[in-house]
């Protein structure tokens, strides 16, 4: 089964079959007020199917739980998955005090370079030969270099914001961090600068000399799914569940 990427590799910067697409781009998105591509944003493959307005690229990072953070530690990739927040065009990721890429991020200098992924997965794609099986996704791919946050004030605005990333309106429905909480807590910034989305969408793409095969083909939807919510063991009485949680 041939299954294309969610996020693929890109060619280098410089290569002139990339050169001409980074060019288009960013007169586009000079006039539409998108993220400008760079070498490292425009695929290699599919083209089409990237996207770089903001728009499109912040609705499928605030539709997202968990982000991967993919980092370089002692010469070897490492790819972390965690909670995110965005507030406008920044990220905010955060860890314990004692986290070796939240500890890079406030050491090194000129900060951690980082790469940040999320990924929707809205369809399985079944087609009628394997190698045309695919998936629909809508994915982000960030590059950038992240900053440790040691302003207290925009720290306790990002770790409000990563809350209401969860949940929307839960940072003002509960207790703020105190400054023991604070202070084993670590936050990292990561400016969308160098930002691609990318998506794909219908049907499989059957070989025409496929099409009268005896096999089933079509696209199987893929949705998340909320229950009700279950309250706590030793929640008090008389506390509703609150509308926010509702909405969901």
């Amino acid at each position: 089964m041939s299954v294309t990427p969610v996020t693929e590799p890109t060619e280098q910067p410089g290569d002139p079959a990339t050169e001409p697409a980074i060019e288009s781009a960013t007169a586009d998105a000079a006039s539409a007020g998108s993220y400008a591509p760079t070498g490292r944003t425009v695929p290699s493959r599919s083209r089409e199917r990237a996207r770089y307005d903001r728009e499109t690229v912040h609705s499928i990072l605030d539709q997202a739980y968990v982000c991967h953070l993919g980092f370089v530690r002692d010469g070897a990739p490492v790819v972390l998955p965690t909670l995110f927040g965005r507030v406008g065009d920044r990220l905010y990721i955060h860890g314990s005090t004692g986290s070796r890429p939240l500890l890079a991020a406030g050491k090194s200098d000129p900060g951690l370079p980082v790469c940040v992924t999320v990924t929707h997965v809205d369809g399985l794609v079944l087609a009628r030969s394997a190698f045309h099986h695919s998936l629909n996704y809508r994915s982000v791919v960030v590059h950038g270099t992240a900053y440790q946050v040691t302003d207290e004030e925009e720290c306790r605005m990002a770790l409000d914001a990563l809350v209401d990333h969860v949940v929307p309106g839960r940072s003002a429905d509960s207790r703020p961090a105190n400054a023991k909480e604070l202070a084993a807590t670590a936050v990292i910034r990561l400016d969308l600068d160098e930002v691609s989305a990318k998506l794909r969408t219908g049907g499989p793409n059957d070989d025409a000399e496929d099409l009268d095969l005896p096999y089933w083909s079509g696209v199987v939807p893929v949705a998340p799914a909320y229950g009700a919510p279950v309250p706590a063991d030793d929640l008090a009485p008389g506390i509703a569940v609150p509308g926010y949680l509702a909405a969901l």
